[in-house]
């Protein structure tokens, strides 16, 4: 952020905090009512992020939860193709030393 916007932004949040505080002071309101509203306002505001954190942190769960079960999916995949290949490799081995035998007996004569 370069200086001149850095400075920008300071000074948009001094003036709106000043803003803020202007305001309450000269509402025609009484104080009481006025932090009243402010309370509720706050308790809202606190009630709405905490159903939003738990639908998000409920909407996290599910994801991670399949995404566990997706990668359970794909090691029993790797693990049963591993073990097809593992089968395929060994009969080339046997067929390969049963040649090395072979070859072996006839040098052997």
């Amino acid at each position: 952020m370069s200086n001149k916007t850095g400075n920008t932004v300071v000074a948009l949040l001094i003036g709106a905090a000043l803003g803020a505080v202007a305001g309450i002071l000269l509402a025609p309101d009484k104080g009481s009512n006025t932090r009243k509203k402010i309370k509720d306002g706050f308790d809202h505001d606190k009630n709405d992020l905490k159903n939003k954190f738990g639908a998000l942190s409920d909407n996290l769960k599910d994801k991670l939860s399949d995404a566990k079960f997706d990668m359970e999916e794909s090691y029993e995949d790797l693990v049963s193709n591993m073990s097809h290949k593992t089968e395929d490799v060994i009969s080339f081995l046997e067929t390969k030393l049963a040649d090395l035998k072979k070859q072996n007996a006839k040098l052997q004569k």
